[in-house]
């Protein structure tokens, strides 16, 4: 059990704990970081090896009159326990429990709700100039991983930042924080991942060259300024040629290390001298992802976010069976296999998106261009320009950040882009920045923009081969779930490319949905269930198939506003239909919790749809919030 953890109650008290006491502080920490995310999952190898990293932050910065900004923050775990919420991390990622991201909810500590990379260092300028214009002292850190260096835009903040000097910009106090090692989720890759591994080679070779010149000017007498102003040269020169110098220095930015990441006093140090900085400075720190656990120190990747695992075996606690993904992968190597123009895209998600298989199968039609959604999503419409039939692979949540290349760079040039987007609908424990919710509304505001949602692996298998056929941008979603196949004795009616129909000829009752919550629908009694694969654009026949039904209730698990079911109920008033009809869907924004929790609490369970909510004539139903 942990003896100083516990007493941790405000970065205060770390302040507080003598320096021979951090070391083992830092061990508790690990121990309670593994012990906790083998019950609970989550993003264990990331926050291992940022544990002597948050001690250095939180001892050398005064939290939270000095803002400590998150890039991402699925690595902000040991910053929760020394922030006063050791006594709650039990219940990390649980319903109702602390977030596995930053909260501001939380804690006063937490500045931002962040779970996306790449904009920790925009945020910390911008408080950073706020703070400079009201003559406010502290300082505002942004602590990005080096996976955050292969999105674009972080050069746009780090190019704004060097500017601050000049023009009455001095005293901006902004510390950036590279967390360099080596990874994002998967391998970083890309031009600037080698460059990091060039200058944390030269750079040992640049300090040694240094201290030698600098010791030996000492031992010159008589000199004095003329001597500085000779040394300051030499350092310069010696620089040049053996390290040249950095990109951030170009930019502007003071450049400080690289420094071990795991020497909690050179960390100080280096952060220490950051903050004499008389313009902004960039702290580059090493660590070992995973470190003290020798499997995630082994196998990064699959330890970055991880299921429940067992802490002997390090082997995950998963459901067992064939997931969504799975499917997808192995259609996509099988039509790949057929056509030697197919290609595979990824942002730095190869395994999350199964893509791992297409790069072992098909490796030269394979590209991580790294955690860059928008240029991804460019990126493959060029080779479609070219000829070649491209598929970019990305979650959902990820997918936001590509809205104006689906549009613009796709959809307006009229290319043949497929996009896989994995995670749609409710993720569970990661929460509101990684629900998969708005991509149907936002896709339907696309002209030429097909979306398919399948719920079974042959609807997964049929739209991903037409997707592949056709000549316009094509959407196909599917969650991040185990595969289910229909109840054996539940009658087929109809079958086509874009809708199915099930359940009883004659019921006066319509239960329209798409993707898993079918599943749900199937539990529910005397209803013809309408099952959308396509739901952009609807089907006029799917529509019509409705019309019988003296009531349909349409389910979506999607935002609200710009819906599936918004656009069916607008059919529906448009061709005067005489009928009830009521929308379920997500209406703001959805909470960490099990999707099994966040269908009931939205009112898209099965035990919800058997009680569902009041209609009127050929209105719109409140959503059940």
């Amino acid at each position: 059990m942990p003896t100083i953890l516990p007493t941790i109650t405000s970065p205060a008290a770390l302040r507080a704990l003598p320096p021979q006491d951090l070391p083992k502080l830092a061990e508790e920490i690990r121990e309670v970081l593994i012990e906790t995310v083998s019950r609970t999952g989550g993003h264990l190898a990331s926050n291992l090896g940022v544990v002597e990293l948050t001690l250095a932050l939180h001892l050398c910065f005064d939290s939270p009159r000095d803002a400590l900004v998150w890039d991402v923050s699925h690595q902000s775990y040991t910053h929760k326990l020394l922030t006063g919420r050791y006594g709650d991390f039990s219940s990390l990622r649980q319903s109702g429990g602390l977030s596995g991201f930053t909260s501001p909810t939380e804690s006063e500590h937490d500045l931002f709700i962040a779970g996306h990379a790449s904009t920790g260092v925009s945020s910390a300028l911008g408080l950073a100039e706020a703070k400079r214009l009201m003559d406010d002292q502290s300082f505002s850190v942004a602590i990005l991983g080096d996976g955050a260096l292969t999105g674009g835009m972080v050069y746009e903040a780090l190019n704004n930042a060097g500017r601050q000097r000049g023009a009455g910009r001095e005293g901006v106090k902004l510390v950036v924080v590279l967390n360099d090692n080596g990874m994002s989720i998967s391998r970083n890759v890309g031009g600037f991942s080698r460059y990091l591994a060039r200058v944390v080679r030269a750079r040992p070779a640049y300090r040694q060259a240094k201290r030698r010149v600098e010791r030996a000017l000492r031992h010159i007498p008589y000199f004095g300024n003329s001597l500085a102003v000779f040394v300051g040269g030499v350092k310069d020169l010696v620089k040049r040629v053996l390290a040249g110098t950095t990109v951030f220095e170009e930019l502007g930015l003071d450049y400080i290390g690289p420094v071990d990441g795991h020497d909690l006093p050179l960390l100080r140090a280096a952060l220490e001298s950051a903050k004499l900085s008389p313009r902004p400075a960039l702290v580059h720190v090493r660590t070992v992802k995973g470190r003290g656990l020798p499997a995630a120190e082994a196998a990064p990747e699959l330890y970055h976010g991880i299921a429940r695992f067992d802490i002997e075996s390090g082997e995950p606690i998963v459901p067992s069976g064939s997931t969504y993904t799975d499917v997808f992968a192995e259609e996509l190597c099988a039509l790949a296999d057929e056509n030697p123009e197919i290609c595979a895209v990824t942002a730095a998600m190869a395994m999350g998106t199964g893509l791992d298989l297409f790069a072992a199968a098909h490796p030269r039609r394979f590209f991580d261009v790294g955690i860059a959604e928008a240029h991804a999503v460019t990126f493959a419409a060029g080779m479609a320009k070219q000829g070649l039939r491209s598929v970019a692979a990305i979650y959902a949540t990820f997918l936001q950040r590509a809205f104006d290349q689906l549009l613009h760079d796709a959809a307006l040039q009229g290319l043949p882009l497929t996009v896989a987007v994995d995670r749609a609908g409710f993720v569970g424990a990661d929460g509101a920045t990684h629900h998969g919710l708005y991509d149907v509304a936002f896709c339907a505001a696309i002209p030429n923009c097909t979306v398919w949602s399948p719920a079974t692996a042959d609807d997964l298998r049929i739209a991903l081969r037409h997707a592949l056929a056709c000549k316009t941008l094509q959407l196909v979603r599917f969650p991040r779930d185990v595969l289910r196949e229909p109840p054996p004795g539940l009658p087929l009616l109809h079958s086509s490319e874009t809708f199915d129909i099930y359940g009883e000829t004659d019921a006066q009752r319509a239960i329209v949905t798409y993707g898993r919550l079918f599943f749900e629908a199937c539990q529910v009694p005397n209803a013809k269930i309408l099952k959308l694969k396509r739901v952009q654009p609807l089907d006029a026949q799917a529509i019509e198939a409705a019309l019988p039904c003296a009531r349909i209730d349409f389910y979506e698990e999607g935002i609200r506003t710009g819906g599936a079911g918004e656009r069916f109920g607008l059919a529906l008033l448009e061709r005067r239909w005489p009928g009830q009809f009521t929308l379920t869907a997500v209406d703001g924004f959805a909470r960490h919790a099990t999707v099994e929790a966040l269908l009931a609490e939205f009112g898209l369970d099965a035990k919800s749809m058997d009680t569902p909510p009041a209609a009127t004539p050929s209105g719109v139903a409140a959503s059940p919030l």
